[in-house]
Order: C-alpha cells, then sequence, then structure tokens
C-alpha cells in the first residue's frame, strides 16, 4: 500500500486523495476534540486515550512496519517534546472554555501559521485568491471569539484566559503539523513515522494523568474512562494519518487549513452531543471559518 500512495506524490489524483483526507480528519478530530472535553476531566481523558493508542501502535512499531532510519530518532524526540507541550496547551484551554468556544479559535488560529510555516520549511506559496480564503478564516474565528467574550454565560469567570489559551494552543497545531509532515517526508516508508510516531507519542502523559487520578478525592470509574480512551485512540489514529498522509501527498498548507472545516462539525458536535447551545450568529461565524478553508483549496 505504501507503494501505491507514493506512487500518487505530487500528481492530481494525489491532490484529490489528499484533499479527501483532510476533511475526513477535519470530521474525526472535531469529534476527538469533544472526546476529550467530554464528561471527564480533560486531562484523564487524553491520559487515557495516550495510552490507548500507544499500546495499539505498539505491535505494529515493533513488529509490522520496517524500523526507522537512525536520523528519525531525533525527529521522534522533538514530535514527543513538541506535542507533549501541545497537550498541556489544549488541557488547559479545555480545562477553561465551553468546547464551542474555544475549539474554533483553537483550529482558525492554527492556519495562519501552518501557511506561513510551510513556506518557510517547505517553499509552499499562497495565491491572492488563497491569502483571501486564509483571511475570511481569520475573520470568523477572532469575530467568534469577540461574539463569544461580550456573550457567551457558560464558564464565564474564565472565558478570556481560556481563549488566550486557545490561541496559544493554536500555535501549537501549526507547529506540530509542519513539524510532523516534515517527519514523514523524512522517511522512506509513512507508516514507519505514524507507528512509531503512536508508540513513542503516547508514553509520557499517561503516568502524569494516573497520578492526578490517585490525588482526587472523587476518583472516576476506570471503566469508563478506559472505554473512551480506545474510541478515542481509534480516532487519533485514523485523524493524525489522514492528516499526515495528506501533507506527503500534496500541500502542508492546504491540507492544514482544510482541516479547519473541522469547526462546523465541531458544532454540530457540541449541540447533539455535549447539549451546547450554538445560535445562529456562532453558526455563521463558524461557517466563515469553513467557507475560508474552502476558498484556500479552490484558489490554489
Amino acid at each position: 500500500m505504501s507503494e501505491w500512495l507514493m506512487a500518487l506524490e505530487g500528481t492530481p489524483d494525489g491532490h484529490d486523495l489528499a484533499l479527501w483526507l483532510a476533511l475526513v480528519a477535519a470530521f474525526l478530530h472535531a469529534l476527538f476534540g469533544a472526546l476529550q472535553k467530554g464528561r471527564h476531566d480533560p486531562w484523564l481523558s487524553r491520559g487515557a486515550i495516550d495510552a490507548s493508542y500507544s499500546l495499539m501502535a505498539m505491535p505494529f512499531a515493533l513488529f509490522v512496519v520496517p524500523w526507522p532510519e537512525p536520523h528519525m530518532w531525533p525527529i521522534f524526540a522533538g514530535a514527543i517534546v513538541l506535542h507533549f507541550a501541545y497537550k498541556i496547551a489544549q488541557g488547559v484551554t479545555y480545562s477553561l472554555g465551553a468546547f464551542t468556544v474555544v475549539y474554533p479559535v483553537v483550529r482558525g488560529t492554527a492556519p495562519l501559521f501552518a501557511v506561513i510555516g510551510a513556506g518557510l520549511v517547505f517553499g509552499e506559496r499562497f495565491s491572492l485568491l488563497q491569502w483571501l480564503g486564509v483571511g475570511v478564516l481569520l475573520a470568523g474565528t477572532y469575530g467568534l471569539a469577540v461574539y463569544n467574550l461580550r456573550t457567551i454565560r457558560l464558564q464565564r469567570e474564565t472565558l478570556v484566559p481560556a481563549l488566550v489559551w486557545a490561541v496559544v494552543t493554536g500555535m501549537f497545531v501549526a507547529a506540530y503539523t509542519t513539524y510532523d509532515a516534515y517527519g514523514i517526508r523524512a522517511t522512506a516508508n509513512p507508516f514507519t513515522f505514524l507507528a512509531w510516531f503512536f508508540f513513542t507519542d503516547g508514553l509520557i502523559l499517561p503516568w502524569l494523568v494516573a497520578l492526578r487520578w490517585r490525588r482526587m478525592s472523587d476518583r472516576p470509574a476506570l471503566g469508563p474512562l478506559a472505554a473512551r480512551g480506545i474510541l478515542g485512540g481509534v480516532t487519533a489514529f485514523a485523524s493524525f494519518g489522514a492528516i499526515m498522509m495528506a501533507t506527503r501527498l500534496d500541500s502542508v498548507g492546504e491540507a492544514a487549513v482544510l482541516r479547519e472545516t473541522s469547526t462546523v462539525f465541531a458544532a454540530l458536535i457540541g449541540w447533539v452531543v455535549l447539549n451546547e447551545r450554538v445560535g445562529p450568529r456562532r453558526l455563521t461565524l463558524m461557517t466563515m471559518i469553513a467557507l475560508g478553508a474552502v476558498i484556500v483549496e479552490f484558489g490554489g
């Protein structure tokens, strides 16, 4: 399968496949965010998810895919550090703000820095129309932030720091998207990168989260938490794997921006699953974010 995928790099078919992979990643990433933000403590949810996907990836990394080339080990080390910092920022963000408030800001902030990073690292250039799409996306993002700042009542006392942390988290998303796109292109077999990334990335946070769980006076049951972790692990495999393959097959910047259609999926999930009120104005602003991503895709 890897040979077939590599043959599509830089081709029109590869571009089309990257588009669909980015859209799949958008939906799954919104679902992943909702799983972490759901009824459990977001730190516990993330720890359970990390433990699950690390255990799932271990046999593939050790026994199925080719072993990484020597130059890949420092790349994996950098990815572990970068993703750990992102998880801390994301955990703080979800602890302070409602999902439909902070998630669009995280996802809307990331593309601007991802596009800049893709230009610096991979020499990608956006057309004027694509930059217009980025502008529409950012207008929707920060318009939504201002609207939430003025009207939201849920977790009102922590809304301002939640929005600040959401911007910081978005910057980390852009950083790891660019870095991981470099990593998956640095190895001959992309599945080697994915298997070893998931195996090593989930080795640290679960231990810290276990200490948090032990110190809780009212500890949640481990069964439902483990079930959420398994579902989140499978979702992470599909979401992250899809966007990473999209960045290898085609433009990193376009894939990163198109993934931000996840804001519309997040609004629907927050409304249907988490019982968070969305409203027509917030939904319109979220749709602007998605529209900006679509303009970027078709403006290339």
